[in-house]
């Protein structure tokens, strides 16, 4: 029970990270907010989803082929400790300077999010290294269906977060610019160098096991 909810808590928490960092998306979300309201944040949720969920089946496709070889999981868990290392620092320091940016997009909210989504290479560097460790440790607990698990834990903080955020920007708020929000991002990053070391402990259990 206990790895449960250390892996809920990490999804969690590893999501949050990603969700609420300023980015493209962010800053679609802002603009497209300003004009459509809280359904601007909505569908760019739901064109985020409609390229997320076959990455992640993917990549959870290719987790089931690769569980079986030995060194897998050292693999992925050493990859995945030094990505969030490496993201945690980039987003404390862009969090510490952050400033209030917008895209404007001359497509719809829905397709503005498909395709800020797949074609931002940020994205999918995070799937193939963070976001594939997690995936692992749902497949070792609940098979396939845990993917599918993990990847309902992570999905609803983007629509709730990108719709908070359309909102806000409807009713003429500065999020980046609030000392809250900012302090908010780095005290989860913070938290997210804890579920680093415990990737790194995941390595070295890994690493123990390979060779006896």
């Amino acid at each position: 029970m206990q790895e449960i909810y250390q892996l809920v808590a990490a999804v969690i928490i590893i999501s949050a990270s990603g969700v609420m960092a300023p980015g493209p998306l962010f800053a679609a979300t802002v603009s497209s907010g300003a004009k459509e309201g809280a359904k601007a944040g909505l569908k760019i949720a739901h064109g985020h989803a409609l390229v997320e969920l076959p990455l992640v089946i993917l990549i959870g496709i290719g987790v089931l082929t690769l569980e079986s070889l030995p060194q897998f999981r050292a693999t992925v868990s050493i990859i995945g400790a030094l990505s969030i290392f490496a993201f945690a620092a980039l987003q404390i320091r862009s969090s510490l300077k952050a400033e209030q940016n917008t895209v404007k997009s001359r497509y719809g909210s829905l397709l503005t999010g498909v395709l800020l989504t797949g074609l931002n290479p940020f994205f999918l560097v995070w799937w193939f290294t963070i976001g594939i460790k997690i995936i692992s440790d749902a497949y070792l607990l609940w098979a396939f269906w845990g993917i599918l698990i993990m990847f309902g834990l992570h999905i609803w903080m983007d629509y709730a977060w990108l719709t908070l955020v359309s909102s806000l920007s409807a009713k003429g708020a500065h999020l980046l610019s609030s000392r809250k929000y900012r302090a908010l991002l780095v005290g989860i990053n913070i938290v997210l160098v804890y579920f680093g070391v415990l990737f790194v402990l995941d390595y070295l259990s890994a690493i123990h096991n390979f060779q006896i």
